[in-house]
């Protein structure tokens, strides 16, 4: 009788970064939603998370997080090391050259430390995104690679001939920061390999199977001049306590919201007594089932061995945890949990674009170039 072959090692703890979507508590405000997503990411780089990533929706009550580059500042201005950017501007709703000025100007004040995540969706409602885009037309274009171009072309030079071609991103001495492509479906994995860019793929919501996902952006990926190999973040939804039972009444929080949200009734983020004491529906049931899916919580132990399985089964290069919790506090605090189960003390990072030899910021494993 043969012996069974050993199973495979656990993966080596894959960098943690942070993805705060600035949620709104009931009882609270936004100015109060806004500093706590400064000091949370003050926290987390006390914890060593590699990257701290700010969302762009607009008309989302429980929501602040509208201005992605005006937080993205802030946050660099506050903190010393951990990289800062957009997870992310969604492209359609601006114009590339507002958005390459910015984005040198973030890198020019915080040199190494920017990321540029790019979303192809509006980020909400479809009233809100013609407020945004000013025309029924526009609302319709499908025009992202087209937007995506201009970008680079503000950057790097247009042909002669071209329109633009004698218009530049100011401040003109500073190089885009890596540049990365969202999505929720298996169509952004290919769009960021066909332009050569990171992939986050956001698996706290998103319909397609994140293995298939993430192995499509791999074996599609062209190398470009910013980026010579692939790199796939994968955003999860997790919460993490001291005790299981404070993990589920905090999960119970996150996911009435997320019903609420799907209903088309977004509002702010309700405590765990809310939720403790709400009545709900057949149909809040069924949609907090469906979202409990994409959504891991318990203790710190039993968070972390579920995310190296994730990171398993996908090989993700690096997770981009979202937590929500109506305490700010609460929240922090499973962060802080969640990194010293991870894994190795925090070391200094490396070079975040293989592409560059800028000094990225700290990860949770040993010195590795992405």
């Amino acid at each position: 009788m043969s012996t069974p072959p050993d199973p495979p090692p656990d993966p080596a703890p894959v960098p943690l970064s942070v993805l705060d979507l600035s949620p709104v508590a009931s009882g609270s405000s936004g100015p109060a939603a806004l500093r706590a997503s400064v000091e949370l990411a003050r926290a987390a780089e006390r914890c060593g998370y590699h990257r701290y990533w700010v969302a762009e929706h607009h008309n989302a009550p429980g929501t602040a997080s509208a201005s992605p580059h005006v937080l993205i500042a802030t946050v660099a201005a506050t903190t010393s090391r951990i990289r800062v950017g957009a997870g992310g501007v969604m492209l359609p709703n601006h114009s590339p050259l507002a958005v390459a000025e910015t984005f040198r100007a973030l890198e020019g004040l915080h040199p190494g430390r920017i990321d540029l995540g790019l979303g192809r969706a509006p980020g909400t409602d479809a009233r809100a995104a013609l407020a945004l885009r000013g025309s029924r037309e526009a609302l319709a274009a499908d025009d992202f690679d087209e937007r995506f171009a201009q970008l680079l072309g503000f950057v790097d030079g247009f042909p002669p001939g071209h329109p633009f071609a004698s218009v530049a991103a100011a401040p003109v001495d500073v190089p885009l920061p890596p540049l990365w492509v969202l999505g929720s479906s298996e169509h952004g994995a290919r769009t960021a390999a066909a332009l050569g860019t990171g992939y986050a793929y956001a698996g706290h919501f998103g319909t397609a199977d994140p293995v298939a996902a993430l192995r499509d952006y791999r074996e599609r990926f062209r190398p470009s001049a910013r980026r010579s190999r692939p790199h796939a973040l994968l955003a999860v939804a997790a919460v993490v306590a001291d005790s299981d039972e404070r993990a589920r009444q905090l999960a119970a929080a996150s996911l009435l919201a997320t019903a609420r949200l799907r209903q088309g009734r977004p509002g702010p983020l309700p405590s765990p007594r809310e939720a403790a004491e709400h009545r709900w529906t057949l149909l809040e049931r069924n949609l907090a089932a469906q979202a409990r899916e994409q959504l891991v919580a318990g203790t710190p132990a039993e968070v972390a061995t579920r995310l190296r399985e994730l990171v398993r089964r996908t090989g993700a290069d690096e997770l981009v945890v979202v937590t929500a919790a109506h305490d700010p506090a609460e929240r922090v605090r499973s962060y802080e949990l969640l990194a010293r189960a991870w894994g190795p003390a925090v070391t200094p990072g490396a070079v975040d674009d293989p592409a560059s030899s800028r000094p990225g910021g700290t990860v949770l494993r040993t010195g590795e170039h992405l």
